[in-house]
């Protein structure tokens, strides 16, 4: 059959033949034999030559953010080792995973007086983002500084509001203050 045939030809020609050219030298002899099935055919009997390992994917923006705002205690070895080359491939990266860790730091140890200082790196440091989000710190810049230094939290209070918003969310507007105080006071 054609099998015999096309292994012959496979090993006089070294691999060398091509399934097109093979499909054209049954053609010649008589014998029409689709494409797909030499082609299976060569998959299933011929050894393929190993190809070179394909270098492994960047990390992504996801991947990326998240190795910038975590602690840098829960991150992996193989993390740290990602992290430090994608720093040292981007400076602006590593500026901003800089000014990322500090207020990071203000946040945790609530030393909110280097406020000030963190805002004018920002500011200089002229990142798309984190320009803006400095800048705006700048707005109220005292209850921002209180809210890093201070120990106390309005973290209750917030919570109550937006539970007593979302209870009002539910309800469309469609009902007066009294359902809304029986739904809150159930909730």
């Amino acid at each position: 059959m054609h099998q015999s045939y096309l292994q012959r030809r496979i090993d006089e020609t070294n691999g060398a033949i091509s399934i097109k050219e093979s499909r054209e030298e049954l053609a010649d002899q008589g014998r029409l034999v689709p494409y797909t099935s030499l082609r299976d055919r060569a998959r299933s009997r011929l050894q393929w030559p190993t190809a070179p390992a394909w270098p492994p994917a960047p990390p992504g923006v996801r991947q990326v953010t998240g190795w910038l705002t975590r602690r840098p205690s829960t991150l992996g070895e193989d993390e740290h080792r990602q992290l430090k080359a994608v720093l040292g491939a981007c400076p602006e990266l590593a500026t901003a995973h800089q000014l990322v860790r500090d207020v990071g730091d203000m946040l945790t140890q609530q030393t909110g007086v280097l406020l000030a200082a963190w805002i004018e790196d920002a500011v200089e440091a002229d990142l798309p983002g984190l320009t803006g989000f400095a800048r705006g710190l700048t707005s109220d810049f005292d209850a921002v500084t209180a809210g890093l230094t201070l120990r106390w939290s309005s973290g209750g209070t917030e919570g109550a509001v937006n539970r007593i918003k979302k209870i009002k969310r539910q309800l469309y507007g469609r009902a007066g203050f009294e359902l809304l105080r029986k739904m809150i006071l159930l909730q």
